[in-house]
Parts: structure tokens; C-alpha cells; sequence
């Protein structure tokens, strides 16, 4: 995967108002940590994560992403006329039926002859995003489009500790698989591309490479149990460690590929963004990639995971507090469950 013709000219992200500590989270989870004897502190110390931002009750994945889109489109200088892809990535949406996406199309005033959709795939959604609208960029059939997605990680959370609280039959072994559901945050990112000729970032996506091992497509799965008709939050099941270490041999194989599709050298990468879930399986892909740590963004300490938002809600912040800068390559190296990998490259021509 290589192209000639697309710029990524703006990164953008908003943060949700409340923040709840992982001390809080525990705090609630005080009966169920005192009857299987399990030590305050365990929340951070597993995952590095000390807090997570919510929204407001009641908030849907489609009234931030509009205005996540209209925020990205001015940082990017790019007329909504000229937009001729929008693309829903996150794992949350408004609804089955239609697109999240028609909402936020309509919000943002954008134009009747876009192409308007979502994509889910758990973590990637965002990134597979970029990938569409790239290849139509490259294709010649726009000259402008953005992906967006907000991820609202509140029902998952509070459902995960209402089911811990009242379920008196769950054993330690039966907790473990819903620990990471307690590490879930929500935000919202969008990624405008446009056709070179358009761009005033000089920012190029220079390629990637997509990696599958669906061998692996059970150690993380969630959703709507239909059996439970009285709560329609989503539950999720994750083997953590199992899902960290089969994700992290799947970069590991596919980094190689990746630098060869950018026509790169190991050496010539200066920073990356990494996939955001937590400390050890941060350190764990740095290592094994052979990258320093300073070359990656973290935000999953003090943002949880938030889904498909989380590797361009870090590019952005990255990129607004200057840990990249014009002349950096950079890898965002993304993992999501199922399991699949994509990685994307990205120069940021100097000044």
C-alpha cells in the first residue's frame, strides 16, 4: 500500500468533560474487592491507568462527532463543499440503522454528493477510515475527506461495575475477563485528507500494511447480551494477557512489511503513535519494534482506552504539544481486536 497524492492536513481530538479515577472505580467496587480479597490499587497497577473522561449521561456517539468534524475542518482550512468522504469509524454508534454517519453529515453541513458511511472494526475503525478515503484520494474521485468517531465508554463501564456488584456468584477467575472493561474511556477524533495539490500541511501519507491473525478472534468480543432485556449497556470479555502478547507478535511481523511498503529503514522513523490500552503492552510493542520510548505519545495513562479513537486522539495531542514536528516520519501503529494490525506512514515534510 503506497500513494503519491494524499496529504493528512489536520489532526484533531476533543476531551469529554468528567474525569473518574481508577481509585474511584475501585472505591465502588469496594464489596466485591473485600469478599475475593483482592488488593486496592490493582485498577492502576495492571494497566498504568489512573483515570479515564466520560461525557454526560445520555450523550450519543454522533452530537460530538459533528462537531469534532466542523473543529477538524477549520484546523485543516478545507471548505465542507469540498469534502467528498465521511467516514464513521468508532465502535460506538447512535444506532443499528442509519449510519451514524447520516447525522453527522447533516450536522456538519456537509455535501449531497459525499460518499457518507461507517466502518466498524473494533480499534481500527478510525484508521481503516483513513485507508478509504485515501485510496479514493489516490483514485482521483475526491479531493477531500474526513474520518471521525467518538467512542462513549460510560454504559460499558458502569454496566461491567453493576454486574460485578450484584453478580455474588463470580469467582477471581470469573473477574479477570472484566478487568479491561474498567479501563475504558471516551473521546473523539477526526483526521481530514486531502489531494496534495489542496495541501498547506505538507504532511504525506506515505503508505502501510494491514496484517490479520483471526486465529485470535475470541480473546476480545463484546456487545448487547439480547438474553438481558432490562440493560442494553454492552458487555465485553477480554484475556488480556493473551490479547497483549497475540497482538504484539502480530506487529512484530508486520513491522518489517511496513517499512518496506513506506521504502523506509528502521532508522529513518523518528516518532510513532502507538495503539493506546495500557502501560505493559505499550513497553512491551516499544521493545519488541526495537523503538525508543521517548519516540511514542502516550495518553492511555490519564485518557483509558478509548477504542478507535485512541491512536488519533494521541497524533493529535502529539502533534499540539510538538512531540512531532515538520521533519519527523512517523509510525502510527495500530492493533485492534479480531485480531488485526495496520500501520500507516506518515512525512511530515520540514518547514
Amino acid at each position: 500500500m503506497r500513494y503519491q497524492h494524499v496529504a493528512v492536513e489536520a489532526f484533531t481530538c476533543s476531551l469529554p468533560p468528567h474525569t473518574v479515577t481508577s481509585e474511584e472505580i475501585e472505591d465502588r467496587l469496594a464489596p466485591v474487592y473485600d469478599r475475593l480479597a483482592l488488593p486496592a490499587g490493582r485498577l492502576e497497577l495492571m494497566t498504568g491507568i489512573r483515570e479515564r473522561r466520560f461525557y454526560d449521561p445520555g450523550t450519543t456517539p454522533g452530537q460530538v462527532s459533528a462537531q469534532t468534524v466542523r473543529d477538524a475542518l477549520q484546523a485543516a482550512d478545507i471548505e465542507p463543499r469540498d469534502v467528498g468522504a465521511l467516514v464513521h469509524g468508532s465502535v460506538c454508534r447512535d444506532q443499528l440503522e442509519p449510519a451514524t454517519a447520516s447525522g453527522v453529515h447533516h450536522a456538519a453541513g456537509l455535501p449531497e454528493n459525499a460518499l457518507v458511511l461507517d466502518v466498524s472494526n473494533a480499534c481500527l475503525g478510525l484508521l481503516n477510515g483513513i485507508v478509504m478515503i485515501a485510496d479514493m484520494i489516490e483514485l482521483g474521485r475526491i479531493r477531500a475527506g474526513v474520518v471521525v468517531g467518538t467512542e462513549v465508554g460510560r454504559p460499558l463501564v458502569e454496566g461491567t461495575i453493576d454486574r460485578l456488584l450484584t453478580d455474588t456468584r463470580l469467582t477471581r477467575k470469573d473477574v479477570k475477563p472484566e478487568f479491561a472493561s474498567l479501563t475504558i474511556g471516551s473521546g473523539s477524533a477526526a483526521v481530514v485528507l486531502c489531494d496534495r495539490k489542496l495541501s498547506r500541511s505538507g504532511m504525506q501519507l506515505v503508505g502501510g500494511w494491514f496484517q490479520a491473525d483471526t486465529t485470535s478472534h475470541q480473546l476480545c468480543s463484546g456487545g448487547v447480551n439480547p438474553a438481558d432485556s432490562a440493560d442494553h449497556r454492552p458487555r465485553m470479555s477480554t484475556n488480556s494477557e493473551a490479547l497483549l502478547h497475540a497482538g504484539v507478535n502480530l506487529a512484530e511481523r508486520a513491522w518489517p512489511r511496513f517499512l518496506d511498503a513506506c521504502n523506509w529503514q528502521p532508522t529513518d522513523v523518528t516518532r510513532v503513535v502507538t495503539h493506546q490500552v495500557g502501560r505493559a503492552h505499550r513497553r512491551l510493542l516499544l521493545e519488541r519494534l526495537s523503538l525508543p520510548e521517548n519516540f511514542d505519545y502516550p495518553t492511555v495513562e490519564y485518557l483509558g482506552n478509548t477504542g478507535a479513537a485512541a491512536l488519533p486522539t494521541a497524533a493529535a495531542l502529539a502533534i499540539e504539544h510538538r512531540h512531532i514536528n515538520p521533519g519527523d516520519r512517523t509510525a502510527l501503529l495500530g492493533i485492534g481486536s479480531g485480531l488485526n494490525v495496520l500501520m500507516l506512514g506518515l512525512d511530515w515534510a520540514h518547514d
